[in-house]
């Protein structure tokens, strides 16, 4: 992923300029959520590896409560 080569990156994004308004555009806001995501999703299969049992039991938690949920 070309993309995580800017996750130590200590440039300052979204830091407000004088006035006091933000300098961070939607795009960049949507791009680092997207990274934030991927990421976040990365660390759980990395945790459900390691762990099987726990992710097991978690993914049958999950089951019962969308099974028992009422639309």
């Amino acid at each position: 992923m070309p993309e995580q080569d800017n996750r130590d990156d200590p440039s300052p994004r979204g830091t407000p300029d004088p006035a006091g308004t933000e300098t961070e555009t939607e795009a960049e806001r949507r791009r680092r959520r997207a990274r934030f995501l991927r990421e976040l999703a990365e660390a759980r299969e990395l945790r459900d590896r390691v762990q099987p049992r726990r992710a097991k039991a978690a993914r049958l938690r999950h089951a019962m409560r969308m099974r028992t949920f009422r639309w």
